[in-house]
């Protein structure tokens, strides 16, 4: 008989806790994207819930700023479909951007692009032109 993950993690006692925690931050955060004014919803989430204080992470200090104006009411409002909300904690913690750049990988020079250089730089007069490309070619002679 099949069943879903969540029922195994539901019957064992320390991770029926972790998913009840879980399951009160989804219906937090629900109830907080249904409340936030649409352009502070999209830059704040609910972080945690404890002890009747909600936490919350915002992109910038901007929307953090504003949400700390309005806690007050926003708690009051959580309260009436969820659980009690004494108190909000609003933190600035940007998001992490999974496909950030990671610096740039060398890339070889052909054998034809060496010799065109090479021929380039021979005929350039002294100067920051000349220095650039032999410190190029040098490069480019470690690489290979």
């Amino acid at each position: 008989m099949y069943h879903e993950p969540e029922h195994y993690l539901d019957n064992n006692a320390t991770t029926a806790r972790l998913m009840a925690h879980a399951r009160l931050l989804l219906k937090l955060s629900r109830r907080f994207a249904t409340l936030a004014p649409t352009g502070l919803r999209y830059a704040a989430h609910i972080a945690n819930y404890q002890s009747g204080t909600v936490v919350i992470h915002t992109e910038n200090g901007a929307v953090a700023a504003k949400l700390r104006q309005m806690s007050q009411r926003l708690c009051d409002e959580l309260s009436k479909g969820g659980p009690e909300c004494n108190g909000m904690l609003v933190k600035v913690q940007p998001r992490q951007l999974p496909l950030r750049s990671i610096g740039s990988t060398q890339k070889p020079l052909s054998a034809q692009a060496v010799a065109s250089l090479e021929t380039v730089s021979g005929k350039l007069p002294e100067g920051p032109l000349k220095g650039a490309l032999t410190a190029l070619l040098a490069r480019a002679a470690r690489v290979e």
